[in-house]
């Protein structure tokens, strides 16, 4: 197997980064965000947008 290149690592990390080291500039529950409060906003954001971050992670190792 071979180790992964250093772009697809650090692209990887994006959403870990965005979703437990960006608490503090999010916390706060009074914005509204489509009916929802900022912060669970911003959670399920991430949760729906690390699956299109991954697949530039694979096709960055793909073209490899």
């Amino acid at each position: 197997m071979k180790r992964p290149s250093f772009a697809a690592i650090l692209v990887g990390l994006i959403p870990f980064l965005g979703i437990c080291f960006s608490v503090s500039w999010w916390d706060r529950a009074t914005p509204v965000v489509l009916g929802l409060p900022f912060n669970f906003f911003w959670l399920l954001a991430w949760i729906l947008c690390t699956p299109a971050v991954m697949s530039l992670a694979y096709w960055l190792e793909k073209r490899r």
